[in-house]
Order: structure tokens, then C-alpha cells, then sequence
């Protein structure tokens, strides 16, 4: 990799990490209890995902094997509602890394947000293989049966495994409520 796209490489993991940073303090505050949960995370602003696009674009087209170009390539397009395209970047992250359950559990976001469930669900499952305590793919798993599959069984099932990981945080209080609407027979609200 020659310096100039080790410095885009650079440049896209501190605006990655400036992200993470950003979103973590509000992860955990939503009021939609169905929303499913990856890692990839939101920019601040329209011009500057754009710019992080063109960039890594660039990168891949030079570096294919580049998996942190492709991973962050596939969190722009997921972070800018561009299904199709992140599931793509996502894929070749997976072809030269296929058991990073992070980038499995985004793609499998990004397969649930254009109905294709059994792939979700696929992803999530592997991602939760991989990394039993992977929790973002557990709640996924619950999220795809409760919401999209009217499966309430197998999504209490998968929340019970997420309980098992983690009893404690808000997410696992959000968790309990969802599981006692699906119990009462109310679906998810």
C-alpha cells in the first residue's frame, strides 16, 4: 500500500473512531425498540460521508484486499441507506476476513432492510457462532422473528441468549419488555 492510501486509511478509522465516540453516548436512547442494531455509524454531515465514499472507493479500486477500505465503505453506504451497496462492500470485507462478526452482523442489517430475511437471520447466527457473546447479533436475531418473521418463539429464544450474555444494561432492560409484549401476545410495539 503506497502512503497516500495509507493516509485515507488513516483519515477513515479516526473519523470512524470520532463516530463511535459520538454515537455511544446516545446508542441506548431510542425510542423505537424494534430498530435493528449494527456497528457501522452515522457522520456528521451528508458532504463528509460522501467524501469518505469517494475516498474509499478509490482505495478498493487500487488496494481490492484493503479489508478496513471495504468495512468502512460498507458503513457509509449502510450509515447513508444504501442497502444494496453496503451488502456488496460488506461482501468482499467478508471474502478476505469471513469471521469478523461485526461486518457480518452489518450485513445482515442491511439484508434484513430489504427483506431478506433467511440471509439476516444466516449472518446474525454466524456472527453469534463466532463470537457467543456477541450481543448485537443476538438482538438482531430477536428483532428479525418478532418483527418481520411472526416468529415470537424462536425471538424470545434468541433474547434469552442475549440475557445470558448480558443481564444488565439498558439494552437487556428493553429486551425484557419486548420479550413480556411477545409473551402477553401483543407482538412488538
Amino acid at each position: 500500500m503506497n502512503k497516500e492510501n495509507m493516509l485515507y486509511v488513516v483519515i477513515a478509522l479516526l473519523v470512524g473512531i470520532l463516530g463511535t465516540v459520538l454515537v455511544l453516548g446516545v446508542a441506548n436512547k431510542s425510542k423505537e425498540p424494534a430498530a435493528p442494531v449494527g456497528n457501522a455509524m452515522p457522520a456528521t454531515s451528508p458532504a463528509e460521508v460522501q467524501q469518505r465514499i469517494t475516498e474509499a472507493e478509490k482505495i478498493v479500486a487500487q488496494d481490492p484486499k484493503n479489508v478496513q477500505a471495504w468495512v468502512q465503505l460498507g458503513n457509509d453506504y449502510f450509515d447513508t441507506n444504501q442497502p444494496q451497496k453496503a451488502i456488496s462492500a460488506y461482501g468482499k470485507a467478508l471474502e478476505l476476513q469471513p469471521n469478523n462478526p461485526n461486518v457480518l452482523t452489518d450485513q445482515g442489517v442491511m439484508y434484513k432492510n430489504v427483506g431478506w430475511y433467511d440471509k439476516a437471520i444466516a449472518n446474525f447466527e454466524k456472527a453469534a457462532q463466532i463470537d457467543p457473546k456477541h450481543v448485537q447479533s443476538l438482538f438482531n436475531i430477536g428483532i428479525v422473528y418478532a418483527t418481520d418473521l411472526n416468529q415470537p418463539d424462536k425471538a424470545i429464544a434468541a433474547w434469552n441468549r442475549f440475557l445470558a450474555v448480558d443481564s444488565s444494561s439498558p439494552q437487556a432492560q428493553q429486551i425484557r419488555g419486548m420479550i413480556e409484549q411477545l409473551k402477553s401476545g401483543g407482538g412488538l410495539k
